[in-house]
């Protein structure tokens, strides 16, 4: 192509100068909301001593309202909306922005929200295979009329590197476990509270016990294409997301706003740690 249009960034290489842009990115941190997204490009830039005080960044995909992306120094923070649908769509955008930004080394990390299962709210996971609603480690996808599966591991070193970072802030309960990935927060995550429920509490908790066994420690809807797309890019990638409810004790996440925002800053504070150490000024 002589022009590559990245529609749902409102970004294009005839329009903007990508390596003058974003050539020097190492870190991507990708998250489902804006506002979230916004909020840790403001605590990464403090973090690395990049920002002022009161700072504001602006929105670099302010042309399109499908997602929004801000960048200090060599960190991208972008957000991804809910589902893999909406993450895959990003991902072929941001991968392609990386390429012709001829970036080069750079890891890219979801930070995000979900459901823990035998954890205590407010713990941390970081994932080491995204696994299916049947507990397999794979993505699977139809193209062209033919099922296409795709592997979810996630970079092994990377998932060790993190803990170590968690460890070293010693602040939050983190592990290290499967994360399964959904098409749906309510009869996918075998929720009671749902529209439609054809099921009952006895078959709910059945279910999640399996997934617990079989190394699952939270559940979210994102994860599997984000792990596969990484893979096939060659792009060191890893997940971490808080659990804002323990899913065996009920399924409405009811914790104040105050105390749902702290958790929120949790995967942040991990993340930005690991960027701050890898950048040598921790």
């Amino acid at each position: 192509m002589k022009d590559d249009i990245l529609y749902h960034f409102a970004l294009g290489t005839g329009t903007h100068d990508f390596p003058a842009l974003f050539g020097d990115v190492k870190f991507v941190c990708v998250g489902g909301s804006p506002s979230r997204m916004k909020a840790f490009i403001t605590y990464i830039a403090e973090e690395l001593g990049l920002g002022s005080v009161g700072a504001d960044y602006p929105n670099i995909c302010a042309g399109t309202d499908r997602y929004a992306m801000y960048k200090v120094g060599p960190v991208l923070s972008v957000s991804h909306g809910m589902g893999i649908p909406s993450i895959a769509i990003m991902l072929h955008e941001l991968i392609k922005l990386l390429y012709h930004s001829k970036c080069s080394n750079v890891t890219i990390i979801r930070i995000g929200t979900s459901g823990g299962i035998g954890l205590e709210p407010g713990s941390v996971v970081i994932t080491s295979q995204s696994v299916d609603a049947t507990f397999k480690p794979q993505f699977e996808q139809v193209i062209l009329g033919k099922t296409v599966i795709r592997s979810t591991n996630l970079d092994d070193q990377l998932a060790k590197e993190l803990m170590q970072c968690s460890k070293e802030i010693n602040e939050f309960n983190t592990v290290i476990g499967n994360t399964m990935c959904t098409l749906d927060f309510y009869e996918g995550q075998a929720r009671l509270d749902g529209a439609i429920c054809l099921y009952v509490e006895e078959e709910k908790l059945q279910y999640l016990k399996a997934a617990y066994d079989a190394g699952v420690r939270n559940i979210e809807m994102e994860s599997s294409v984000f792990a596969a797309l990484c893979n096939l890019s060659g792009v060191r990638a890893a997940v971490v997301c808080v659990t804002l409810l323990n899913r065996l004790e009920g399924d409405q996440i009811s914790s104040s706003h105050d105390v749902l925002v702290e958790y929120q800053q949790r995967p942040q504070k991990l993340v930005g740690h690991f960027i701050k150490k890898c950048l040598g000024k921790v």
